[in-house]
């Protein structure tokens, strides 16, 4: 036959074909089920044998709590030690004024400043250059009025003695003025005499470390002498024909310091006792955490109270006029070179007691980067200033402590715009280098080396502020940490400081806002920086622990670090991984050294705002 014939399969083999399928399927389904069930009982196991394990380190970490907050309150004494060290400086600070007998008033004293204030105001016919070496006395005893404020404990500070303080500021700001309006008048009397010998009119400048001057008086009322620029400088302004023919005179000042600007207010304190370091109880927690955050509160409260001098430059001009065109050249100053963002306000009389500078106008701005010079227009004079955003420094995008050398750290923070170093020993900071956009800047402050404070306050008038207040969180998006956490762990580690390196880690984003993560590692001068070994710890204020997980992980995790433990400070959480040296050298750290760290770590939060 051509073709095969098919075999037909009978009912009773297609019953048994599947009878043996089903068998199939139920012992693989019960082998699949066996599997689950082993693994299941595995992962249970590992479960349970993991959350033992944690059971015993947390049991383990609870048994010696109290021993290392024992440890802990020791080291801290360092914070009380520090303070005293400033109370004795200022005490001396007080003698030295008093022996020196050089006729200038102690600041705290309010009879000697009402005297110094009486006798100035009765004082007339002072010509300009002799108001400009006043304003360096009256100026001295404004910064040290500000420094008292700042510097003194507030439960030092009664709140008599700051309303005297501040109204001392405020009335020597506004004489100082009024100084300068009434030698200005003076100066102009004598136009006449003063008139340049090309175009007929006077002009005028007074330059000094805090005060230019610029003066022009319309003489000679020639209308094709429009434009006006002061000799061996680049300012200059522009008025318009019906002003040229009109007796008018047009005075630019030109102050380094803020003339505008009402004093800054100063909260009146709570009248709760502030508890100090030195009242913490050894054995009881809850008063330790206590008296940390009363104190994480009234250091916050100082930063409030800093000036917030947001003006890089100020031209003042007087007098009525329809419009002009202003020229000036910021080559001199330092907070033009590191303006990065800066408008162009103007204050209008209609605001001029001080509630806020508004940019109507002030029309035709251009800047020339190379010439470094500005231009204008203005619809009436007033006061001009460049402000600068308080906050385009923040968040910042990293940053890292790292010791240099015995009491010595370097604390670098790099923003969107800039890199700042800064250095501290001891009681001082100086500016050790700035970047803008990676290219080095030469700065007025590097290597000057100044206590916390004023070091704070220099940067801050220099565009460099990386120093958030309490309001900052309402302009700038930040990683909110829970205060108590945070003042805790900058405490700590600048007690490390001395001998550990700390730096930013991208996982401090992802834990929740009770925690905080950075990295660590401990500082040896012949080791290689290109690739140095950091470990990744996560601190709640209460407990430490190393994590598994590393800087260059995928995910995040809170998972321990193999063959480590939990400890209830950074401190003996570190010792399990760090030499006796090292430790050796944490213990002999400076206290006005750790003090000056932990205040700047305190005053830049870098944990909540990276």
């Amino acid at each position: 036959m051509s073709g095969s014939k098919k075999k037909k399969v009978t009912k009773a083999e297609r019953l048994k074909l599947l009878q043996e399928e089903e068998e199939r399927r139920l012992k693989e389904e019960e082998e699949a089920r066996l599997k689950y069930e082993k693994e299941e009982m595995e992962r249970l196991e590992i479960q349970r044998i993991e959350k033992e394990k944690w059971n015993r380190l947390e049991a383990k970490d609870l048994e010696r709590r109290n021993e290392e907050l024992e440890e802990l309150y020791l080291l801290e004494r360092c914070f009380p030690e520090a303070e005293k060290l400033k109370q004795e400086t200022r005490m001396l600070s007080q003698w030295k004024h008093y022996i020196q007998c050089d006729g200038s008033p102690d600041p705290s004293i309010a009879q000697e400043m009402n005297t110094f204030i009486s006798l100035w105001k009765e004082k007339t016919n002072e010509t300009f250059e002799e108001v400009i070496e006043k304003s360096k006395v009256v100026l001295n005893l404004i910064e040290k009025l500000k420094f008292i404020l700042l510097e003194t404990p507030p439960c030092d500070l009664q709140d008599k003695n700051k309303i005297q303080y501040q109204e001392s500021i405020l009335q020597l700001q506004e004489l100082l003025h009024l100084k300068f309006n009434v030698a200005t008048e003076i100066l102009l009397r004598q136009a006449s005499t003063l008139a340049d010998l090309d175009s007929g009119n006077m002009e005028k400048v007074i330059k000094d470390e805090n005060v230019t001057l610029y003066v022009w008086a319309n003489l000679k009322k020639n209308p094709r002498h429009r434009s006006v620029r002061f000799s061996e400088t680049q300012i200059g302004f522009e008025i318009p024909r019906i002003l040229a023919t009109s007796d008018i005179a047009v005075r630019l000042l030109h102050t380094h310091y803020d003339h505008v600007s009402a004093l800054h207010p100063v909260s009146t304190p709570s009248k709760e006792h502030t508890s100090s370091v030195t009242e913490l109880v050894k054995d009881d927690v809850e008063n330790v955490e206590k008296a940390i955050s009363k104190e994480v509160e009234e250091e916050s409260k100082q930063q409030e109270k800093q000036s917030h001098l947001i003006q890089e430059e100020k031209l003042k001009v007087e007098e009525e006029q329809d419009d002009i065109e202003v020229k000036m050249s910021s080559a001199e100053e330092e907070s033009e070179a590191i303006k990065c963002e800066l408008e162009m306000k103007v204050l209008s009389e209609t605001v001029s007691a001080g509630k806020h500078w508004r940019t109507d106008g002030i029309s035709n701005v251009s800047y020339k980067p190379n010439e470094r010079l500005i231009t204008f227009s203005l619809d009436t004079f007033g006061p001009v200033t460049l402000i600068q955003d308080a906050h385009i420094n923040m968040p910042y995008q990293s940053w890292e402590l790292r010791p240099l050398d015995v009491n010595k750290v370097l604390l670098t923070v790099t923003t969107v715009f800039t890199e700042i170093q800064i250095q501290i020993k001891e009681n001082l900071c100086m500016l050790s280098s700035v970047k803008l956009k990676d290219k080095k800047h030469i700065s007025i402050l590097e290597g000057t080396w100044m206590t916390p404070i004023p070091f704070i306050i220099a940067l801050k008038e220099a565009g460099l502020n990386i120093f958030p207040t309490r309001y900052s969180h309402f302009y700038v998006v930040i990683n909110n940490k829970v205060p108590l956490v945070e003042v805790k762990a900058y405490r700590q580690m600048a007690l490390l400081s001395s001998t550990f390196a700390f730096g930013w880690s991208k996982w401090n984003l992802l834990c929740n806002s009770t925690k905080v993560v950075f990295k660590v590692r401990e500082h040896l001068p012949e080791e290689c920086t290109e690739n140095p070994n950091w470990a990744l710890l996560m601190f709640s204020g209460d407990r430490a622990q190393r994590l598994k997980i590393k800087e260059e992980s995928e995910a995040f995790s809170e998972a321990l670090k193999e063959e480590t433990e939990f400890h209830s400070t950074l401190y003996h959480m570190v010792r399990d991984f760090a030499s006796k040296e090292a430790m050796e050298k944490v213990r002999s750290s400076n206290c006005q050294f750790v003090n000056s760290v932990c205040h700047m770590l305190l005053s830049t939060r870098l944990l909540s705002y990276s």
